[in-house]
């Protein structure tokens, strides 16, 4: 694991179009497999993760910044998205530029998320993971469970 330096800080209000961009990097693209185009975040399926964020009072959002530059970050809400389990748990969404991964910034900015959530008295949040992405081994580190399984995809949830 290669080293970082970073700090883990709530996201600014006018910051939030950055969220586009760390969607699109959300998306679990398998070895060999072509990227979708940028545009497919614009789909209802993956604009409930973003539109209007900030104005819901369950939006969260942390960021890792390192010399100035956005590398990661990590959102949640309560919405009906791939993660959902029921309507008093925030869904999580998380992502990492390529070239800050593997340094320990999307580990960091879970627990982040997870403690801020504790202490904000939720008491679990979901998430979605494709079963080949190499996070989901991170998200069960993390104490996450499987509460459903799906063909492609693993729901899972983690007690706060």
């Amino acid at each position: 694991m290669k080293y970082v330096s970073y700090r883990i800080r709530k996201l600014h209000q006018e910051e939030i179009k950055i969220l586009d961009d760390f969607l699109y990097e959300a998306i679990f693209i398998p070895e060999g497999t072509k990227a979708p185009p940028k545009e497919i975040i614009k789909e209802p399926e993956l604009q409930v993760y973003v539109a209007d964020f900030g104005k819901k009072k369950d939006d969260n959002c942390y960021v890792a910044e390192t010399s100035g530059k956005i590398a990661g970050a990590v959102w949640c809400r309560i919405m009906d998205d791939y993660g959902h389990v029921d309507n008093d748990t925030p869904s999580l969404a998380i992502s990492v530029l390529e070239e800050f991964r593997h340094c320990g910034i999307g580990t960091a900015l879970m627990q982040h998320m997870l403690t801020a959530l504790k202490q904000q008295s939720y008491p679990q949040v979901s998430l979605s993971v494709q079963k080949a992405n190499y996070a989901a081994r991170m998200y069960k580190k993390l104490g996450f469970e499987t509460v459903e399984d799906k063909e492609e995809e693993y729901i899972m949830v983690r007690r706060l």
